[in-house]
């Protein structure tokens, strides 16, 4: 109750707001219904599990539902027949119970940033009859962004316990697939750089590049390249945030932190996404091959300060990276460059504020549903003398410094019954850009 009253004491809305922000690339319908039924709707029994790292039929999606329902694993697959998939989603889509919500990580933040009546938002990428239904009227989206078709991404979901034959799931988690050409080829990006000079957006935030981890390595090497051609398009003083997400290719990792590290402003990720990056990069405590439980804030801050010292903004370096936002379950850091942001306390706090309501699906932090598991001390680093931080929840945001680089830490009240998770990243990134504040001069 301490913490969230002293978080709303922080939270204020900074002195120069953004009007306008424009949104791209990746955008879905995000069906979710039970696994099972779906699979006896489309006439399937249970057989052997099997894993596919591409689906090409009915038979591939049963075995490979099956394989990882067994374990009680999460996983996400391609799904390469069109029409078959199409037939699938039809199903799934029409199937009673079944629910359908805004997916991919620029219609979930665009989403987020439209709850603010007094911003515009622009939405640049695959948006079929049902997403446009589903978006919030303040969200505009570019006729050219319109498509016949909605990209639906299918999500099975199974309870711990359930079975279907001889299967049992040990826990409960979900099963993706998708059939989503356009969002894997970033194929919105040019349509997105294009409306921008009409829009004129104070603000430009970019997500989808984990999406081309399913196209070859000739064509990831291309698309990069006119990923960065159409960023550095983008009117100079226009700050750029970039949302990553979840990515299992290193080669690909590797070439987003050395080449659109430096075109972008400011970054959004989660301690999956950072441990990934560190491991691609060489970076600090890159031999970890997992975080131990909650992830160490004096190993995750050096990681920030590795990534801002060695890819971000200097005297030395032509890199317009100076902000990065970072989240896990129990906190949140917000690392900035000293004398490009300003805001910070309020920005990451807000960021925090917002897992707790939007996890428990409720209006305010309901005190009753959130415990506190952050670390109580820590060290704020571990590469070199770190000082040794206590929480005081009085005073929920903690501040330290290391060579021109600055760090906030809170910690996070985490839903206890969370209803849903989708998303959340994405509305942390967003709550935080919402009352973060960039220098003019930038």
């Amino acid at each position: 109750g301490r913490l969230a009253a002293a978080w709303d004491a922080l939270i204020v809305r900074p002195v120069r707001r953004w009007r306008r922000v424009a949104v791209g690339v990746n955008a879905c319908v995000d069906v979710v219904l039970s696994g099972v039924k779906l699979l006896q709707a489309l006439g399937l029994s249970p057989g052997n599990g099997k894993d596919h790292s591409i689906l090409h039929s009915r038979n591939d999606l049963e075995e490979a539902f099956i394989h990882f329902m067994g374990k009680g694993a999460a996983a996400e697959r391609f799904f390469s027949d069109k029409e078959t998939f199409q037939d699938i989603a039809q199903v799934a889509s029409e199937f009673p119970g079944a629910q359908h919500y805004v997916g991919g990580n620029a219609a979930l933040i665009g989403q987020k940033f439209a709850a603010n009546s007094d911003l515009k938002v622009l939405l640049c990428g695959p948006v079929g009859p049902k997403l446009h239904e589903l978006l919030d009227d303040n969200v505009f989206v570019p006729p050219e962004s319109l498509q016949e078709v909605d990209e639906f991404h299918l999500i099975l979901e199974y309870q711990a316990g359930e079975e279907w034959g001889q299967l049992k799931a040990p826990h409960a988690n979900r099963f993706i697939f998708s059939h989503d050409l356009s969002n894997g080829a970033m194929n919105m990006l040019e349509v997105f750089v294009s409306s921008l000079e009409e829009f004129q957006p104070d603000l430009v935030v970019l997500s989808g590049l984990h999406m081309m981890e399913g196209q070859s390595k000739e064509l990831q090497r291309k698309r990069l390249l006119e990923v960065v051609t159409s960023i550095s398009d983008i009117p100079t003083g226009i700050p750029v945030h970039l949302e990553l997400a979840s990515m299992t290719n290193r080669e690909l990792m590797s070439s987003i932190v050395h080449q659109v590290f430096p075109a972008v402003t400011s970054l959004g990720l989660n301690e999956q996404e950072l441990l990934f990056l560190t491991q691609s990069a060489s970076g600090p405590h890159s031999s970890l091959s997992s975080w131990n439980g909650v992830p160490d804030v004096g190993m995750v801050s050096d990681i920030l300060f590795w990534i801002l010292k060695e890819h971000g903004r200097s005297k030395s370096r032509a890199s317009d990276l100076t902000r990065i936002h970072f989240h896990t379950l129990v906190y949140h850091i917000l690392a900035t460059v000293d004398g490009h942001w300003a805001n910070q306390l309020a920005a990451v706090a807000a960021g925090a504020r917002v897992a707790g309501t939007q996890a428990c699906a409720t209006e305010t932090i309901d005190t009753s549903r959130v415990s506190l598991r952050a670390p109580q001390e820590f060290m704020t680093s571990h590469s070199e003398a770190g000082s040794r931080i206590v929480l005081n929840p009085n005073k929920p945001v903690v501040e330290w410094h290391r060579e021109g680089i600055s760090f906030h830490f809170t910690p996070v009240l985490v839903c206890k019954d969370p209803i849903r998770t989708v998303g959340l990243g994405d509305a942390i990134s967003a709550e935080g850009l919402v009352y973060s504040e960039v220098h003019p001069h930038y």
